[in-house]
């Protein structure tokens, strides 16, 4: 099975996690939500697969690039 790392795209910080190690996702399904600038951003399930690994928690701040989600599919 192949692994996909989801980075983040924007710096900011983990507001709040919608998904949890083991779950089942689709793409496009909210994994995270971030904050920056006073704004929400998702981020989102680039494939379908299993959460295999959450580098991240809520609170965190996260820089551009960093890896936040492992999924495996």
């Amino acid at each position: 099975m192949a692994l996909t790392e989801v980075t983040v795209e924007i710096t900011g910080s983990i507001w709040k996690i919608e998904v949890s190690e083991g779950v089942q996702v689709e793409e496009d399904d909210t994994l995270i939500i971030m904050e920056s600038m006073k704004m929400e951003i998702p981020l989102l399930s680039p494939v379908s697969g299993t959460v295999k690994e959450l580098k991240v928690k809520e609170g965190d701040s996260v820089s551009e690039g960093e890896v936040a989600v492992i999924i495996e599919g």
